[in-house]
């Protein structure tokens, strides 16, 4: 009971951390990714849809995204969410081809988006001791109950600590990196 209460703790805490590390793939540095678009949903015939699922995207060099949309009546609706998007880039329309040019970042730019990626990261952490908490409270309701030990519930909750430790630790050298490559000139 205890190590399944453990088991799927760490499984969410792992999960807390796959989306955070998809969430910093989102936040641009100075080279051109295509994860800068995953955010973006395009009113496809009056649903919101990924833009990765109306188009093929590419970086063709290190400076631009390129966006090959599938069906050419829906060109001008990728560009609107483009241009609402918070990612300031102006997209350059050429038949059903879109290209978008990622200017290098300011120095004001860089620092900004550090404080976005702090603030991700900080959230991440949140979510990782939220989890703490709640198998801990499982753990506790446990004891009331009487199905386990004292004893076991405190080295039960001493793994908890563990575990929630080395997801911290990952964060923080999630963090560090892409702390390093945005502010990579």
């Amino acid at each position: 009971m205890i190590k399944e209460l453990i088991e799927d703790g760490k499984r969410r805490m792992d999960g807390a951390v796959e989306s955070l590390r998809s969430e910093f793939n989102t936040v641009r540095t100075g080279r051109a990714s295509t994860a800068l678009l995953d955010r973006i949903q395009v009113d496809y015939y009056g649903s919101r849809t990924p833009l990765n699922q109306l188009a093929n995207l590419s970086t063709p060099d290190p400076r631009m995204i390129s966006i090959t949309v599938y069906d050419k009546s829906s060109v001008q609706a990728v560009v609107r969410a483009i241009q609402e998007s918070e990612l300031a880039l102006t997209p350059n329309v050429d038949g059903n081809i879109i290209r978008l040019n990622v200017p290098p970042l300011t120095e004001e730019r860089r620092k900004d988006l550090v404080k976005v990626v702090r603030h991700m990261a900080e959230d991440g952490r949140v979510v990782v001791r939220n989890v703490r908490r709640d198998v801990i409270s499982d753990l506790k309701d446990l004891k009331k109950e009487g199905e386990v030990s004292e004893d076991e519930e405190r080295r039960a909750e001493d793994e908890v600590q563990k575990v929630t430790d080395g997801h911290i630790e990952r964060i923080n050298e999630l963090l560090e990196a892409k702390e390093e490559e945005i502010l990579e000139v």
